[in-house]
């Protein structure tokens, strides 16, 4: 059969009613293309490639992965990327659709890869870690609000669907876990440009116990610091206002 690398965070899904939640929650949203993110022994796969006129493709790091899902399921040959999913280039042109059982030790790395994707993903949803799902849906005044929050809701809309019981996974993992879905935003957030606003969360939160005015006063002019709105700090801020605080950075 296979083994599992803890060196991966390898932790499979069996339990069938999850899997075809996850396969539903897909389906909500029509697509042509799909990139399933380590798909492991296939307890999701093997539902995507029964999909009709869709063109499907998996990546996968892990070679005994590989080389089980080739001898499983025949019909995956050619559509395998044998590669971390943080060094593939984007794997359709045109729009396309991520699903996965993200590996939790670069899930977060996973989601900043796929901004840079943006404009062409349509629609993701995963599993994570019930505490990284929750940051990248949390909201301003919420302590778990911060640059993940902000940098995923300024291009997609974050719906948190359910949490998953350990025990659905071999072997189970120590935490909880919850699936989410992103889909693009209806219209596009306003602001200078993308390196300023990327700069701007990452500066402000990275000291998110000062108030602004001091966490980021390296990025404005000392009169546009004298705004009110550098009395509060980085998570009272909405997604809106730093957009708009982009517009008057150096």
């Amino acid at each position: 059969m296979y083994t599992l690398k803890k060196s991966l965070g390898q932790h499979f899904l069996h339990d069938e009613n999850i899997c075809r939640k996850i396969v539903a929650s897909i389906k909500q949203n029509p697509f042509h293309q799909l990139l399933e993110v380590g798909p492991g022994a296939g307890a999701l796969t093997k539902y995507f490639i029964e999909l009709e006129n869709i063109n499907f493709k998996a990546v996968e790091l892990d070679a005994e992965k590989v080389e089980f899902l080739l001898k499983t399921y025949p019909s995956l040959k050619d559509k395998i990327i044998h590669q971390s999913f943080l060094d593939i280039e984007k794997p359709f042109g045109g729009k396309f659709t991520v699903v996965g059982n993200f590996p939790y030790n670069i899930s977060t790395q996973i989601l900043f890869k796929v901004l840079e994707w943006n404009e062409d993903v349509e629609c993701i949803v995963g599993m994570f870690q019930k505490e990284v799902a929750q940051r990248v849906a949390a909201k301003e005044g919420n302590k778990t609000y911060g640059v993940i929050s902000v940098l995923i809701q300024a291009f997609f809309d974050v719906e948190y669907l359910f949490e998953v019981n350990e025990n659905c996974f071999v072997p189970p993992p120590k935490v909880k876990s919850a699936i989410i879905r992103l889909k693009p935003k209806a219209e596009s957030l306003g602001f200078k440009n993308e390196k300023s606003f990327f700069l701007l969360v990452k500066t402000a939160f990275n000291q998110r116990r000062k108030t602004l005015r001091n966490a980021v006063k390296s990025l404005f002019d000392e009169n546009v610091l004298k705004d009110e709105i550098f009395n509060k700090r980085a998570e009272q801020l909405s997604i809106k206002d730093f957009a708009q605080l982009t517009f008057s950075m150096k």
